[in-house]
């Protein structure tokens, strides 16, 4: 089999103009929610992205309509629905999970294989199983993935043990058609949850936001088809930003509102960047160079975990040592060796640095890194892990010495809107190439 892998000859600053659309995380939970409404549901402003391929198939198998243009999704569900998702789709990403909820109001029962993902820490496949179980359905987790049967969800009083975006959007889209009235304490409210919690509204549903991540749902009969434009990723115009940083050179984000990155942009304002934001873009530059900072990940709003793969490598090009501490995944900094590969130069620890102790404290969790920059980076072949850690290892290349060759992009192109292209326009040198594979 042959596996492409890109070429990366760092060439000076990259600069340019990128336009972001929708983000990976919310297109696919839209396809999903769309199962849910009599009638045809669009979503404008969709990225081309492999997560969408991968859902649409999912919901191909199950009967659901789906068809894919350049810049929209329409679906619209079918006369019969196949409530199993194949086995086929085992480990390919996070979404048969959220498929649960959905296929019981359908057809009264669902199996979906087990859920894949990123390698970045245990994710709590628990916290969907006992919501579904108290909403009334009979749930079996088996080697091979959960089964389950209700004839009617119930409403019910929940409160999740950590706030869980998955387990927040499983209840969301299983209350909104249960019998009676769902109150969720300890919910997930980034930016993404609150977009599909819209766009459910939309679809007709009856969802208050309360207080102190609180979520009110008042389940109805049906819910019918909706229109909505997905706001632009919020990961992606940080990565940009930090591309545009770490190259000395300027990137202007187009398509992400600057609400969706406040911490973020007070990050980078504080380690010296210049920032420049308008209704129409953000830029950050950093004539005078960066300095040294220190970071604790959170949920939103703090700062956001899939952040910190690019921001590693921008505090190796700031002067001093900069600490992260990662409080959201226990296994988020799985990149690490690759980047030290290509010469960055950081130390993981199983402690608390950079932020008060969080839930992985006295556990063998690598979840903080000291950075010491600047750090002098040279070209390296390295495989890629994950979709962030691939984008992070794109940066680091581009500021490397020589050439680098990435394996695993596929990684990449799963996440990003076209970033091969996007990279190019911004005048880095890069090029695919084939190579034999097992």
């Amino acid at each position: 089999m042959n596996e492409e892998v890109w070429l990366i000859e760092p060439s000076g600053p990259l600069r340019g103009d990128v336009e972001v659309r929708g983000s990976k995380n919310g297109v696919s939970k839209h396809m999903v929610a769309a199962m849910l409404g009599v009638g045809e549901s669009v979503i404008h402003n969709a990225p081309d992205v492999g997560e969408v391929g991968i859902t649409a198939q999912m919901l191909r198998a199950l009967g659901i309509n789906v068809e894919i243009t350049p810049r929209e999704i329409v679906i619209e569900r079918g006369p019969e629905i196949n409530p199993h998702v194949p086995a086929a789709f085992t480990g390919l990403n996070r979404i048969p999970i959220l498929m649960l909820g959905p296929l019981l109001h359908l057809a009264g029962e669902a199996f979906v294989p087990l859920v894949g993902g990123d390698p970045i820490g245990r994710r709590p496949v628990d916290f969907h199983v006992e919501a579904l179980r108290s909403m009334g359905a009979e749930v079996e987790v088996s080697d091979t993935g959960i089964y389950a049967k209700a004839k009617r969800l119930r409403g019910t009083r929940l409160e999740l043990p950590y706030p869980s975006v998955g387990a927040t959007e499983t209840i969301l889209m299983s209350a909104v058609l249960a019998e009676g009235k769902t109150v969720l304490k300890g919910a997930a409210m980034e930016p993404e949850v609150v977009e599909l919690a819209l766009f459910l509204q939309r679809m007709g549903a009856l969802i208050e936001l309360s207080p102190d991540r609180r979520i009110v749902i008042e389940g109805v009969e049906r819910l019918h088809g909706a229109s909505t434009w997905l706001n632009g990723d919020r990961i992606e115009a940080f990565s940009y930003l930090a591309a545009g940083l770490i190259t000395r050179g300027e990137v202007r984000v187009h398509g992400c509102p600057q609400d969706r990155l406040v911490t973020a942009i007070t990050t980078l304002a504080r380690m010296g960047a210049r920032l420049d934001i308008t209704d129409d873009y953000l830029s950050a530059s950093a004539p005078d160079g960066l300095r040294a900072a220190a970071v604790q990940t959170d949920t939103h709003p703090g700062f956001m975990t899939d952040w910190q793969t690019p921001l590693m490598v921008l505090f190796t090009q700031a002067q001093g040592m900069s600490v992260l501490h990662e409080t959201v995944f226990e296994n988020r900094l799985v990149y690490v060796p690759a980047l030290q590969k290509m010469g960055c130069e950081i130390e993981v620890f199983d402690v608390c640095l950079g932020g008060p102790a969080c839930r992985y404290h006295d556990t063998n969790a690598k979840h903080s890194a000291v950075v010491r920059g600047v750090s002098k980076l040279r070209g390296a072949d390295v495989t890629l892990p994950d979709i962030r850690a691939g984008f992070s290892a794109v940066l680091a290349a581009a500021a490397a010495e020589g050439t680098s060759t990435l394996r695993g992009v596929h990684h990449i192109e799963r996440g990003y809107h076209r970033p091969f292209k996007q990279f190019a326009s911004l005048g880095l040198k890069i090029s695919r190439e084939k190579v034999g594979g097992e």
